[in-house]
């Protein structure tokens, strides 16, 4: 069974730093990619960067290009978001998800399976 749980979120003051993590179960992640994606209120959810070992590459929105980084720990079965130089725009529920790979590299929310509950990360003016 896949599962996937996303941790690590909290309040943090604009300019702060937080480390995501998404501990998942049921797969390995030479076969599937990983993604996070975020969803503030009101608004549509956002792929923000996504990690495909098979293909050693990974993907970040323009919007966190250069202040994110997302990273993977195989031994531990968990993929990190690291997010530095918060902005309160970053303000959202952020998620992890994973599907199984295939052609080409997973950017969009509906190509993915299996989902995490989220994790609220809050950042202040």
């Amino acid at each position: 069974e896949v599962q996937l749980v996303e941790s690590g979120g909290g309040l943090v003051q604009a300019g702060g730093s937080l480390r995501l993590s998404c501990a998942f179960s049921g797969f390995s992640l030479d076969d599937y990619a990983i993604g996070w994606f975020r969803q503030a209120p009101g608004k549509e959810r956002e792929s923000i960067s996504c990690i495909s070992r098979r293909d050693s590459t990974t993907y970040y929105a323009d919007s966190v290009k250069g202040r994110f980084t997302i990273s993977s720990d195989n031994a531990k079965n968990t993929v990190y978001l690291e997010m530095n130089n918060l902005k309160p725009e970053d303000t959202a529920v952020y998620y992890c998800a994973a599907v199984q790979e295939g052609l080409g590299i997973p950017y969009e929310a509906d190509e993915y399976d299996y989902w995490g509950q989220g994790t609220q990360v809050t950042v202040s003016s």
